[in-house]
């Protein structure tokens, strides 16, 4: 994001596309993480499931704040497509100029 800044600021057109690049790294990353964090989330559920020191209460409020919390991890990868897509049409913008 730093770099971005300030390519905007000075109209650097590499500094920019320098930007985009290590952002889109960070989003890619971000995709990679969403089905480990869901699996661990449904196998944190399962581990609940089997021990009998649970009860069915505490397995569907867990399975509940579980999922919630895996979602903010998709959101956020959306949240950060729709960024880099800002992003690359800002620097084609600039680039016209």
């Amino acid at each position: 994001m730093p770099l971005l800044l300030i390519g905007f600021l000075l109209r650097m057109s590499g500094l920019i596309w320098l930007g985009i690049i290590l952002f889109s790294a960070s989003l890619i990353f971000a995709l990679v993480t969403l089905p480990v964090e869901f699996n661990a989330s449904r196998r944190a559920v399962k581990t609940m499931e089997k021990d009998s020191y649970f009860t069915a209460a505490d397995v569907a409020g867990s399975k509940q704040v579980l999922t919630a919390a895996a979602s903010t991890y998709l959101a956020s990868a959306f949240v950060s497509l729709a960024q880099l897509l800002r992003f690359i049409g800002l620097a084609n913008r600039n680039d016209r100029r």
